[in-house]
């Protein structure tokens, strides 16, 4: 039905209303059903006198009753059904194809992408038809046609790609496929975002398609959000924050460290005619250089995440000038243009007070990272050996030339220098002044854009030598160098053979002048592996990726397809280079989804001509069963009415008696079946506690978190059967103030902030329960909220709801759990104990030590040693959590290599240490023993 998502399996039927306003007419002309009285000769005397009466009819209201009645019946027989499943253009036998969008854009709805595709397959499983799959970000896939149930489950292997994908390409091996194939139906399950050449896929789309059924899924999910383009500037961090289309809509980005700890947050709003905005962090300096990812909350695709590296910090650069103080003027002193320039990215530091040497050896003391000397001539040799020293520490040091330089002699430049320079009029003379030649694509400044107008007058001339072509970093259009560099050491020494200001050159009046100088400045983060173009000890440095974000937003390892790539690399994400971190764990390098100038789109697809249908989250409900409940209710209720009609009121009351005990004897089995029902459940949970080992959790009645935890309860299962020889049947969700929980060994208790405490009877069970040698995993799940410093972790919400919980429990004392404890090798040997999160602490009885005990040494303990609590705040169950295809539920934080796996073994190493109890540590005990047994 338009405007509503209901369709009828046999809409003709709905004809058959049409009849209601006939039956109205029918019922209101017959008669009720006449009334039987006892016969009275007396009372006929009292009639004898005739009368006119108007023959009794049927009240409108039972009628109408009736009339709603009927309704029910013809509607259910129609066949209803709420939210039907996603339909094609027409019935038809031809094979089905489906195009889908598989890139960053479609992750964060990507469930129900999979889902509209699945039911399109069984649709087609059913009417056996053939099926094609075709992700739009695999050009070379081969397309074939395969069985419904085969492209059921090669569905379930599709995971959306971390990057924009690019659908022309796919075009020609989609119209390969179709020419072979013939007629066939086609579905296209769009994300609805033109990252890019979107108009150009439609068109072709439109000629490659023909006249084929079309049918176009768009519209029904969320909009997705993106993040681009963050600057570190002077007074805060900004990211640029994207969507598709319009509205109203706020919302939070979060900053974390290189550890995934939280750092801020920045809200961002969108006006509603805007597909832009922004998020600022307003943090310390310090602070924002901590940052290392920003990423949207609630939204899961690796567009939504921003990785920064050491090229996003806003370093301290020191700036020294050798012009005199009385004859540098503010806007004629060669530091104006420097200051200006660097001031969007850096915290510039001007040396203007005392000798040029003086304000060296301050920013020297300071460990500045990058130094800029404007015009500095000679300089003692105890300042040059500490700029050399510092310089082979990773520092940068960058020269601009003017009369000082032109006639001083050291050897912190790149390149050897003639002395007295080239100028107009000079005696190396120009005719005209000379424009700026095209940047290499091999030097530090390729991609940057020429600007026509600007031209040099004078420059300081480099010696011509064997190496001079590889320290040119720029030249001019007759040849000769205009910005030179190498690498000596860890660090960079770079000259501009021009003067900072415009005496010579109206370069630091241009933008490309701004960019030079970012390029460079970015280039300090890299130093002990310069960018291409830097000669010296190291050339062009090839960084392999060290892990990789997949679709949804998640750390992981990198894919076999990943590819090394240069360590000045500044483009998008590419399917050979996925977004992640790349080169040492020290200072990786960022490679995002988005450029800082990409933005997205709504993908316009009115040119193709066919049938719109939109995603729909919800399950399909027939809608049969409850009209005919209803109409069966209502032909009781009319029945009943009818009865108390005929009978009389007054009648019925005299036979209340006789009513109430009828209700007595119909009501009493139904409350002796309910107590059976309940008995019967009851023993129902029993049997299947005990026919199998199972792991529980405590159902908190908060729908994410316990779904959630489901989930990561069923990926342990799976994960103890596949790695152990343990077999677990399907994990049980307990309420405690209910259910028995002797039947399980751990019971895994998921603490929800600002859940009410448990009643006395669920504290009670659970008391006994530990005390009965039963474990119980409390875990807080908020390793990443808890404030730095000692306490912190104490602190949080769900800390505090825990308390609240064990305050009525006897809890024995906690420790961390240490080195040396059977925790850490029941089956796996493990340091700690990760989950979702790495930086919280897991938490267990004490164990005895020293005199504390009688026979300390002994490993058994009462209860077998077993704690009979465990804390943890590290979110087990949200790493454990698996999505039906097999894929993780949750990203991880901060995503190290093997995280997920290693929070697996937690799990398996917690799941053993309740079954087993301490065996393993006789293993640590054995010698001991073995003497014992020998004495």
């Amino acid at each position: 039905m338009a405007g509503l998502p209901l369709s009828f399996a046999e809409p003709m039927l709905l004809l058959g209303l049409l009849s209601l306003p006939v039956l109205w007419w029918v019922l209101r002309v017959m008669p009720p059903r006449p009334r039987r009285l006892e016969f009275p000769p007396t009372r006929l005397l009292f009639d004898i006198a005739p009368r006119e009466e108007t023959p009794a009819r049927t009240p409108w209201w039972l009628t109408a009753l009736r009339l709603m009645a009927a309704a029910l019946v013809i509607l259910a027989a129609a066949g209803p059904v709420w939210n039907p499943q996603t339909g094609l253009a027409a019935a038809t036998r031809a094979p089905l194809v489906i195009l889908l969008d598989d890139g960053w854009s479609a992750a964060s709805s990507w469930d129900i992408r999979i889902k509209a595709a699945d039911e399109l397959v069984a649709k087609a499983d059913n009417d056996r038809r053939g099926v094609a799959l075709i992700p739009l970000s695999e050009p070379a896939r081969d397309i074939t046609m395969m069985t419904g149930g085969t492209a059921r489950v090669t569905l379930r292997q599709f995971v959306p790609k971390p990057y924009s994908i690019e659908r022309v390409e796919t075009l020609p091996a989609i119209e390969r496929f179709l020419k072979a194939t013939g007629d066939c139906e086609i579905a296209w399950l769009s994300d609805g975002v033109d990252t890019g050449r979107g108009q150009e896929f439609v068109e072709g789309l439109t000629k490659t398609i023909a006249d084929r059924s079309l049918t176009i899924f768009e519209g029904g999910t969320p909009a997705p959000l993106a993040l681009a383009g963050a600057e570190n500037a002077a007074a805060n961090m900004a990211v640029k924050v994207l969507r598709r289309d319009g509205g109203a809509v706020a919302g939070v980005v979060r900053a974390l460290d290189q550890k995934g700890s939280p750092i801020g947050e920045a809200r961002y709003a969108f006006a509603p005619q805007l597909r832009e905005t922004e998020a600022a962090f307003d943090l310390p300096v310090e602070l924002r250089n901590d940052i290392a990812r920003l990423e949207i909350a609630g939204e899961r695709s690796a567009g939504a995440v921003q990785l920064l590296d050491k090229r996003w910090w806003r370093r301290a650069i020191g700036i020294v000038s050798g012009a005199t103080s009385d004859t540098a003027q503010p806007l004629l002193a060669s530091t104006f243009y420097l200051t200006r320039a660097l001031a969007p990215f850096a915290d510039v530091r001007l040396g203007d007070r005392g000798a040029p040497q003086q304000v060296i050896t301050q920013f020297l003391d300071q460990k500045l990272p990058m130094i800029v000397l404007a015009d500095v001539g000679t300089l003692s040799p105890e300042i040059r050996e500490r700029i050399s020293g510092w310089i082979a520490q990773g520092g940068v040091l960058v020269r601009f030339a003017g009369p000082h330089l032109a006639q001083a002699d050291d050897d912190l430049v790149p390149v050897k220098l003639r002395h007295g320079g080239r100028s107009l009029g000079g005696s190396l003379t120009w005719e005209k002044p000379q424009h700026l030649a095209a940047f290499t694509a091999e030097g530090p400044f390729s991609g940057l854009g020429v600007p026509k107008d600007v031209t040099v007058t004078r420059q300081v001339l480099a010696e011509p030598d064997s190496v001079l072509a590889t320290k040119t970093w720029a030249t001019l259009e007759d040849g000769t160098p205009l910005v030179t560099g190498e690498h000596r050491g860890k660090g960079i020494v770079s000259l501009f053979h021009v003067s900072a200001d415009m005496r010579w050159s109206d370069l630091p009046m241009s933008g490309t002048f701004v960019e030079m100088l970012r390029r460079i400045v970015d280039m300090s983060g890299y130093t002990s592996r310069p960018g291409a173009g830097v000669a010296g000890e190291a050339t062009a440095e090839m960084v392999a990726p060290l892990h990789t974000l997949d679709g949804f937003g998640a750390f992981g390892p990198p894919p076999s397809t990943a590819k090394p790539l240069q360590a000045d690399f500044r483009d998008r994400a590419t399917p050979d280079h996925p977004p992640g971190f790349y080169g040492p764990a020290d200072g990786p390098l960022a490679v995002n989804t988005l450029a800082a100038a990409d933005r997205i789109a709504p993908i316009d697809t009115s040119p193709l001509r066919g049938q719109r249908a939109s995603y729909s989250n919800a399950e399909p409900r027939d809608l049969r069963g409850m009209l005919l409940s209803g109409s069966l209710a209502l032909f009781l209720i009319d029945a009943t009415i009818v009865a108390l009609l005929g009978v009389g009121i007054a009648s019925l009351l005299r036979r209340r008696t006789a009513a109430a005990a009828l209700a007595f004897v119909l009501i009493a089995p139904g409350i002796l079946a309910t107590s059976r029902q309940a008995r019967a459940e009851n023993d129902d949970f029993a049997i299947k506690a005990t026919s199998q080992t199972r792991l529980a959790y405590v159902v908190t009645g908060n729908a994410d978190v316990d779904s959630i935890v489901q989930a990561g309860m069923a990926g342990l299962t799976l994960f103890l059967a596949q790695r152990t020889a343990l077999e677990t049947g399907d994990p049980v969700g307990v309420d405690p103030a209910h259910d028995e929980l002797a039947f399980f060994p751990l019971i895994y208790w998921p603490v929800v902030p600002g859940a009410a405490k448990p009643p006395q009877d669920a504290i009670n069970r659970i008391d006994a329960y530990m005390k009965q040698g039963g474990t119980v995993l409390f875990d807080t799940r908020d390793a990443i909220e808890a404030a730095p410093g000692d306490g912190g972790a104490a602190q949080t919400p769900a800390m505090l709801a825990l308390r609240n919980i064990l305050s009525s429990l006897e809890v024995p004392e906690l420790e961390p759990v240490p080195r040396e404890h059977v925790l850490t090798k029941t089956f796996y040997l493990l340091r700690d104990f990760p989950g979702r999160f790495v930086s919280g602490q897991t938490w267990v009885e004490v164990l005895p030590r020293g005199e504390e005990e009688e026979d300390a040494s002994r490993p058994a303990r009462g209860g077998d040693g077993v704690s009979p609590i465990i804390i943890t705040s590290n979110d087990f169950a949200g790493a454990w959590a698996i999505r039906p295809d097999g894929q993780p539920m949750l990203p991880l934080t901060p995503g190290e290599p093997r995280q997920r796996e290693f929070a697996f073994r937690s799990g398996v190493n917690v799941v053993m240490y309740t079954l087993t109890g301490n065996y393993k540590a006789d293993l640590v005990h054995a010698p001991a023993l073995i003497e014992r047994l020998g004495q």
